[in-house]
């Protein structure tokens, strides 16, 4: 084949920008810190970064939803300390009332202190956390006491769950209905009548019992909680580390070498000035220079 004048210059000016595009990414690469800005560069690591960053999505909701998940948890946790404190004043009320050396006056000013111990009972088992009730199952838009007396107790109990991995869902509530039941208001209720009106030492034994018991249902209630908000723990540890990973993993897809980058954009503007030179070479002067 006979390549003529205009085949080289051709050629060559077709290989000049080859190599101002080569030049173009390395400069971008250099500038951004990744190895491609658009996917029609590579493909393939474009597609392995849509991929990861999926899976990187998905790790940083589970740890959103962890999040939730702590707030839920924590609160209850609250809820049930304050509800310990107050049942346990209201036994020591109880025994204190059960003094034989208490006259009416006395045992009326303990019927008021548990009174005001039964409001705040309801105002915890009404515990709001973003405008939600954490007491009352999975209606949580639904207060699950009404103030009253005795105070009227509607609750749901069931288990408000939240995934935290894949394939994991775990509950964040109590069982509202082992605490805050209306069993739970209605012997507070009593209790105040009784020191307030007709004061009964052989009921104030029965009504001292079933405190007794209440308080040892709610200890196994934050004994569970405790132990899922344990769970938790552990869960959130292992995010942390498959977030890690995942960020290592895009990382190594997109990154650029920064050394590797400076070092062919070096050999590239090398190569790209040889270039130069044996192009302005090729591309003789024409006709025209010579009849200047």
């Amino acid at each position: 084949m006979r390549v003529t004048q205009g085949m080289l210059a051709s050629n060559s000016l077709r290989q000049l920008s080859n190599s101002y595009e080569k030049l173009g990414n390395y400069q971008d690469q250099l500038n951004t810190g990744k190895k491609i800005s658009r996917p029609s560069q590579d493909p393939v690591v474009a597609m392995k970064g849509m991929y990861y960053r999926s899976n990187l999505n998905e790790v940083e909701q589970y740890q959103r939803n962890l999040s939730e998940a702590y707030l839920w948890m924590d609160n209850s946790d609250a809820g049930l300390e304050q509800a310990n404190s107050a049942l346990q004043r209201v036994r020591e009320l109880i025994i204190q009332g059960k003094n034989g050396t208490n006259d009416e006056d006395g045992r009326y000013a303990i019927a008021k202190e548990i009174e005001q111990l039964k409001q705040d009972l309801v105002e915890t088992a009404n515990t709001q956390v973003a405008g939600r009730y954490i007491f009352n199952g999975t209606e949580v838009d639904n207060a699950p006491v009404t103030d009253g007396n005795p105070p009227t107790v509607n609750l749901n109990t069931e288990d408000y769950m939240v995934q935290v991995s894949a394939g994991v869902d775990i509950k964040t509530n109590i069982n509202p209905e082992n605490v805050f039941n209306q069993g739970l208001f209605d012997t507070l209720q009593n209790v105040v009548q009784g020191f307030d009106g007709n004061y009964d030492s052989a009921q104030m034994d029965q009504y001292l019992e079933d405190i007794d018991n209440r308080l040892d249902t709610l200890q196994a209630e934050r004994s569970e909680i405790g132990a899922r908000y344990n769970r938790l723990e552990m869960i959130d540890n292992r995010l942390g580390k498959t977030e890690v990973m995942a960020n290592k993993i895009i990382s190594d897809n997109e990154d650029a070498d920064m050394e590797k980058v400076i070092t062919d954009l070096t050999i590239q503007e090398s190569i790209h000035r040889a270039a130069l030179s044996v192009g302005a070479k090729i591309i003789q002067p024409t006709l025209m220079d010579f009849l200047r």
